[in-house]
């Protein structure tokens, strides 16, 4: 099965966005090495990292119309600030191994994990 896994923004991810700090250094050496534990295990699809949302822009649907809207936006917490996709036998062992990931963030956060529709969904 495959699955999104979301890690959730922050109020200080989406203020300043990645800074090099020995903190924040250290915490991308720990995710390297988890990544490269994924990679291993043959999890790893694809990752990457998001800029704060202020740099985004939304492109809103209704009907014909097309609105687009310039970040950033509200409640950080509902946003992504990065994500990996990954393939696993089941949601157990997807969170299994979002449990052993390093801390994303300096100080509390969330990661998500949803499943991806395959071909059988739709069926």
């Amino acid at each position: 099965m495959r699955v999104m896994v979301l890690v959730k923004a922050t109020e200080e991810s989406e203020r300043v966005g990645y800074v090099a700090t020995p903190e924040t250094l250290a915490m991308m050496e720990a995710m390297g090495r988890f990544n490269e534990a994924l990679k291993a295990a043959g999890i790893w699809r694809a990752a990457d990292g998001l800029k704060p949302s202020s740099e985004g822009k939304r492109v809103q649907f209704d009907g014909p119309s097309r609105t687009v809207v310039d970040g950033p936006f509200a409640h950080p917490r509902e946003l992504v600030a990065g994500f990996w996709l990954w393939e696993v036998r089941d949601m157990d062992e997807a969170v299994n191994w979002a449990k052993r990931c390093p801390n994303p963030m300096a100080g509390p956060s969330e990661i998500e994990i949803r499943p991806l529709y395959e071909l059988a969904d739709l069926a």
